[in-house]
Formats: structure tokens, C-alpha cells, sequence
């Protein structure tokens, strides 16, 4: 079993033992997932670059609650909605791949439609 699936099967534990399944429809855990990683922008909100080099210790712990928070709603969402992380990133990476070779996109942060 590879990485993500352990942790799957250990968030669908935790939130079974807590019975938890009738709350974990797709419209609330993508809720869930876009609350997360708006509770992680609002750390850095307001901030400069410079500030947030300065600061990013003090700030890690937040950061790292808030990442675990995005990425238990992506493995709850995923595992309720059988949807394999690892397929579906290895296609995304190689649709990106696509939009944005290497000779064109490489240091270069344009969209792919502007290269």
C-alpha cells in the first residue's frame, strides 16, 4: 500500500470512530479543503516578503496545522469519492507537461497561454 493510501485509510479511521461520514459529502469537504487553505493564506496576509522570511519560524507551527488541515480534506474528499491522489496527480503533471515544456517554461512564470 504506497503513502497516501496509509494515510487515507488513517483519516478514514479517525473520522469513522468519530462518525463523521454523514457530515463528508463532496460539497462540504471541498468546503473544508477551500476554508483550510484560506485559514493558511490568512497567515500571511498583510505581510511583506521580507517580513515573512523574517518571520517564517515563528510562524511554522501555524503553517504546518494549517497544510495538515488542507491535505486531511483532500485525503477524506478523495477517499470518499474514490479517487486515487496518485493517478490523478501523475495525469495532472503530465497534462502540465504539456502546457508548459521545459524549453518554453523553465524560469519563466508566465501562464501556459502566454509562453
Amino acid at each position: 500500500m504506497d503513502n497516501i493510501k496509509l494515510l487515507q485509510n488513517k483519516v478514514k479511521m479517525f473520522c469513522e470512530e468519530r462518525e463523521w461520514d454523514e457530515f463528508h459529502n463532496p460539497k462540504d469537504l471541498a468546503i473544508g479543503i477551500s476554508t483550510e487553505a484560506n485559514e493558511l493564506l490568512d497567515i500571511f496576509r498583510f505581510k511583506t516578503e521580507k517580513q515573512m522570511d523574517e518571520d517564517f519560524e515563528k510562524m511554522r507551527p501555524a503553517v504546518e496545522e494549517e497544510l495538515a488541515d488542507v491535505l486531511f480534506f483532500v485525503l477524506r474528499f478523495a477517499q470518499k469519492n474514490n479517487i486515487d491522489l496518485q493517478e490523478a496527480l501523475n495525469k495532472k503533471l503530465d497534462k502540465n507537461a504539456q502546457k508548459y515544456p521545459i524549453e518554453k517554461a523553465k524560469g519563466n512564470n508566465k501562464k501556459y497561454d502566454q509562453l
